[in-house]
């Protein structure tokens, strides 16, 4: 088990890199002066040039990316520019709420999604089999924008049971959970529908083991077969994905705090991009990066844990 938590840590090491370099180098390959867009067409050469120094973009290219891992390998994602905030500072400021709004949309949707999959694969063609495939492809079918502005109309301007926007106050854990659950629910909904699916399918296939075979000749119980025998090895599939799934559910945090006008590392980034802030966006994308790598690491040990065949490859 150490030797494959050792291999996992070294590639999930070697992709962040690997992901911030190709980051530098998009991010430097877009047309025009960083400096002079940032400052605008209105901008003095005196300006422009102490712009530059500032950024490092009077350096050779192999300096700048050398200086940029080396910052980011002290934990410094460098200063803003504009408003000279540490970058830092400004992610930690509105990272838990994506954070938050990410892990209980997983927590949520595989709530949800397991026993409705568990239970359509314990009464398959039943009533319950078909109303679980309709729900399931309805919610995939939706997108998390869409979602969010439905329950939006309905839940927040006419039956205004939530609130419209916002976070919640500061230090406020009422009022924040009552801003977190239309986003919640809306970012969860797609994977509820696929994690059910997946849950179906995987049921289906374990109950024709032996081993569950074996558990149903013995007298159980066909509830303690399912949950204790089945589901464990169900679950393999749906773990692998989960990482992989909060990768994507990071990306969709982005359109849903704008929706809801909720602070965030999307809203961050957006709104550096739309103000050019060529050092916040760059920041903003290296912690991206950093905790979608994270996710898949934790995806593939707890793959590791579930299934020992695993570590072996």
């Amino acid at each position: 088990m150490i030797e494959f938590v050792l291999r996992r840590l070294l590639a999930s090491v070697a992709t962040v890199v690997g992901a911030m370099v190709l980051l530098f180098t998009v991010l430097r390959s877009i047309p025009g002066d960083p400096a002079i867009v940032m400052l605008g067409p209105r901008a003095t050469d005196a300006m422009i040039a102490s712009m530059r120094e500032r950024m490092m973009l009077d350096e050779p290219i192999l300096v700048q990316l050398g200086a940029f891992l080396g910052n980011v390998a002290r934990g410094d994602l460098g200063t803003d520019v504009l408003n000279d905030r540490p970058i830092l500072m400004m992610v930690a400021e509105v990272l838990p709420y994506t954070i938050l709004l990410a892990v209980g949309s997983i927590l949520l949707a595989v709530a949800i999604g397991v026993p409705l999959g568990a239970l359509a694969a314990a009464y398959r063609n039943s009533w319950m089999d078909r109303i679980t495939a309709f729900l399931s492809v309805a919610f995939i079918t939706v997108p998390p924008f869409v979602a969010g502005l439905l329950l939006l109309l309905v839940f927040s301007v006419n039956l205004r049971w939530f609130p419209v926007s916002g976070g919640g106050a500061p230090g406020d854990v009422l009022d924040q959970a009552r801003h977190l659950v239309l986003p919640l629910v809306a970012l969860a909904l797609t994977w509820v529908g696929y994690i059910a699916r997946l849950i179906r399918s995987s049921v289906l296939e374990e109950i024709a083991k032996d081993h569950v075979r074996t558990a149903r000749s013995k007298g159980l119980a066909p509830g303690r077969v399912l949950f204790k025998h089945v589901l464990r090895g169900a679950l393999i599939p749906t773990i692998a994905v989960l990482g992989v799934g909060f990768g994507n559910l990071l990306g969709g945090t982005v359109l849903i705090e704008i929706i809801f006008a909720r602070p965030g590392l999307g809203y961050l980034i957006l709104n550096a991009i739309e103000s050019r802030n060529f050092p916040v966006v760059q920041g903003g994308l290296v912690v991206a990066v950093f905790l979608y790598t994270m996710a898949n690491l934790l995806a593939d040990l707890s793959y590791g844990l579930v299934d020992p065949r695993i570590r072996q490859a």
